[in-house]
């Protein structure tokens, strides 16, 4: 209810970036596409495609509450931050959409019963307080920072030889998450800033988010029948190990008091990415990662 909802002293402070730039998130999947497309390595490529599988419920349903919370907002500087994140988040839920039915289309049509899941969860989370749908949002946007940092700074451990069109989708949208990080933390300053809920909204929307990814792949690991191997098990220990040593100092510098996302800086590598594609002709296609490259550069 949004009667519950207290406004706070609240000053809006700049963020790491100019600006949230609305860019045109597509990319050309081949519709023969492989959902394992990390060869020879089914746990990373079924994790990466479970958490794609919640895109089209989790993204409309942060959508939803910043829409929500703008009737509470009159500062202008983070009502134009509340527009640019809702148009980059409406961007990556159409494609991740799209990237999912492919998956489904190419062998796992299990996935739907999850969706189905999802949906209603989410239309369960939509039903609650304000607070508590903002403290959500920001505790998941709090440790997107974390998944850039990883995903960037490990991209030739992680998607070395994989395919380009998901290498670069899976980085351009981790991107623009860490671009507009600061925007759900401020939409729950702003809003009411309690400490509390907010602390309980990081192991809501972090736990929530990760637990619904890591469904999705034992859906796709069942299928493949491989799910119960003693290799499978090891693999999918090794890779939730990795996950929570890449995001648990995010996730454990968002649960202090004084955490603010501008204190979590951005990868230099992300940094030249945003310059390059600044450098495109209007209209120009984003170019691929070569994940054949040693080193993965800025494709640019």
């Amino acid at each position: 209810m949004e009667s519950t909802i207290t406004q706070p002293q609240y000053a809006y402070q700049p963020k790491d970036v100019d600006q949230i730039v609305v860019r045109n998130f597509t990319f050309d999947f081949p519709e023969d596409l492989d959902p394992i497309w990390i060869p020879g390595n089914p746990v990373r490529s079924h994790l990466f495609n479970g958490f794609s599988l919640i895109m089209p419920y989790l993204e409309p349903y942060l959508i939803h509450s910043i829409l929500r919370a703008r009737k509470h907002i009159t500062d202008p500087e983070l009502l134009k931050d509340l527009a640019g994140f809702n148009r980059q988040e409406a961007n990556h839920y159409k494609c991740h959409r799209k990237y999912n039915e492919l998956l489904k289309a190419n062998g796992y049509p299990e996935l739907e019963r999850l969706e189905k899941h999802m949906a209603k969860a989410y239309a369960r989370l939509e039903k609650r307080s304000l607070r508590t749908q903002l403290a959500y949002s920001a505790g998941f946007e709090s440790i997107t920072n974390g998944l850039t940092h990883w995903l960037i700074n490990k991209r030739v451990a992680l998607f070395g030889g994989a395919d380009r069109h998901v290498s670069s989708f899976w980085i351009m949208h981790m991107i623009e998450e860490s671009e507009h990080k600061t925007v759900a933390y401020d939409a729950y300053m702003a809003c009411s800033g309690q400490y509390f809920a907010r602390f309980l909204g990081v192991f809501h929307g972090s736990c929530h988010v990760m637990g619904l990814g890591f469904w999705g792949m034992c859906i796709a690991l069942k299928k493949d029948k491989i799910l119960y191997r003693p290799k499978t098990l090891f693999q999918i220990a090794k890779e939730i190990v990795n996950l929570c040593v890449a995001i648990g100092p995010f996730i454990f510098r968002a649960l202090l008091p004084g955490f603010n996302p501008r204190k979590e800086p951005d990868p230099q590598w992300m940094k030249d990415w945003v310059k390059g594609h600044a450098t495109l002709p209007k209209g120009a296609l984003i170019p691929l990662l070569d994940t054949s490259n040693p080193e993965m550069p800025v494709p640019f």
